[in-house]
């Protein structure tokens, strides 16, 4: 797919308004990664409120600096997964435990029920669910300190 062409602004209700180049104007469209963890800024689709897709960028590097402001600051405001940057502690080896971290959001505990809720999404890349559905990314194991290492191989 190549980047569709269209005009992206925001109106004064705060709803990104799409503009086509055929001049079909879809209110309150919100852009949806295709590949969140692997390409987040590659493959971004822009759905309508009734979820379908009116527009595509392949790259938020490729289009305007106005536009592309626009959808970062939408997808920031809509996505939440920080990503784990150390594990301090955990309460046990056992689940359920409380798992004491540093992310790029800062610090914070979180629950993991299961070892169920550690997945693989690469070699190096882990998906960690909390109890409460909040997704912790670690991007790359093998950047870990040695201390967060061993906990994590604990639960591998």
């Amino acid at each position: 797919m190549t980047t569709s062409k269209f005009e992206l602004v925001r109106n004064p209700f705060g709803r990104l308004v799409l503009t086509t180049t055929e001049g079909h104007v879809h209110e309150g469209v919100a852009p949806v990664r295709a590949f969140p963890v692997q390409a987040p800024d590659d493959g971004i689709a822009l759905v309508s409120t009734d979820g379908k897709e009116v527009g595509w960028i392949d790259r938020i590097e490729d289009l305007p600096a106005a536009i592309g402001a626009l959808v970062r600051e939408e997808l920031g405001g809509r996505e939440f997964m920080p990503e784990i940057s150390r594990i301090n502690s955990v309460t046990s080896f056992a689940t359920p435990c409380t798992w004491s971290v540093a992310t790029d959001r800062g610090d914070t505990e979180f629950v993991l029920r299961g070892e169920e809720d550690i997945r693989r999404l690469t070699v190096d890349t882990l998906l960690i669910s909390d109890i409460h559905g909040i997704h912790y990314l670690i991007r790359d194991v093998r950047e870990l300190d040695k201390h967060s290492k061993k906990i994590l191989d604990r639960f591998l």
